[in-house]
């Protein structure tokens, strides 16, 4: 089992930045991915971000590249989604899920989830 507990979410202004944590515990593997995701409401959950657990390998999706940084402090099992430029567009419940083999991007590869924070992004 892993648990995944999601954190930083809040209210912030259009061109502000936040940083979301996800915090992992229980059993991990050296090919897990760690992917952030965001889903509004009525529309399916989308792929943010990934980041290999031990390679640091990376990926994002188009609408946030060179905008948001994702990164991990092994020591922490921790990782975090750095949002700058926020955009009304970015606000959503971000998930953060992990995919024990390597799965990045769609969201039924997945094998845990967090519940979630919620970004609010005001114009």
């Amino acid at each position: 089992q892993v648990q995944l507990v999601e954190s930083g979410g809040g209210l912030v202004q259009a061109g502000g930045s936040l940083r979301l944590s996800c915090a992992a515990s229980g059993r991990t593997f050296s090919s897990a991915f760690i992917n952030w995701f965001r889903q509004v409401p009525g529309k399916e959950r989308r792929f943010v971000a990934a980041i290999n657990w031990t390679g640091g390998s990376l990926a994002y999706a188009d609408s946030v590249k060179g905008r948001f940084t994702i990164s991990r402090d092994n020591a922490k099992n921790t990782v975090y989604l750095q949002m700058n430029s926020l955009q009304p567009e970015d606000a959503a419940v971000y998930y953060c899920a992990a995919s024990l083999f390597g799965v990045v991007g769609p969201a039924g590869g997945m094998d845990y989830w967090g519940k979630g924070t919620l970004v609010t992004v005001s114009s």
